[in-house]
């Protein structure tokens, strides 16, 4: 490892740094973007149960709020359960709009990583070119510096490619289920508003 990274020289940092961060991002957005995690199983009815036994108390929003995403915007929408439907689904977009900025978080690192990451790479093939031609004399060529410079160019190229693939694949995948899960979470908060207001059974 340590051998490649003397090889690839002082331009392959900014790409080994990237990757860890990118690495940090996959990991994290696959452990928060699970799907019980974001739209509990029952949680629908649980809350519809709970509110016709016992109404819209503090403890229910509180739980709600605290349990997951679809809890927050479910709570959103029963604060203002005395108002019309209209202004409950009003509620809940707001509530939906917050809880989407919070599943799209770090997101925008990734795939700025995954575009600047062939960039990080052509940089340090920049590099390695300039000590292939500054390795040219009068007297011909330095043959360590050369193989050096092809060495630079040549890793930096190579790694910037590997991280940037990885990246741009789970970005894409990230935001399809994102927008997936919010389109779900929107179904459910529709059907939990008509519902409570007698539009539709459960």
């Amino acid at each position: 490892m340590f051998a490649l990274i003397d090889a690839a020289g002082w331009p392959i940092w900014p790409l080994i740094i990237s990757s860890i961060i990118a690495l940090a991002i996959i990991g994290e957005r696959f452990w928060s973007l699970r799907k019980p995690i974001v739209l509990p199983r029952n949680l629908l009815n649980q809350a519809i149960q709970e509110y016709r036994q016992n109404g819209v108390t503090p403890q229910l929003l509180a739980r709600l709020s605290a349990g997951s995403p679809l809890g927050q915007v479910f709570s959103a929408g029963l604060k203002n359960v005395n108002s019309s439907s209209a202004i409950m689904k009003e509620a809940i977009e707001e509530a939906g709009r917050s809880v989407a900025h919070e599943l799209e978080r770090f997101l925008t690192s990734l795939g700025t990583i995954a575009a600047i990451a062939p960039l990080l790479g052509l940089f340090g093939t920049v590099i390695g070119m300039i000590e292939i031609f500054g390795s040219q004399g009068p007297q011909g060529g330095n043959p360590l510096i050369l193989a050096h410079g092809i060495s630079i160019a040549l890793y930096n190229t190579a790694l910037g490619l590997v991280v940037a693939v990885p990246s741009m694949i789970f970005y894409r995948h990230f935001r399809a289920k994102v927008d997936s899960l919010l389109i779900e979470m929107e179904i459910q908060s529709i059907k939990m508003v008509e519902i409570i207001h007698g539009e539709r059974q459960a």
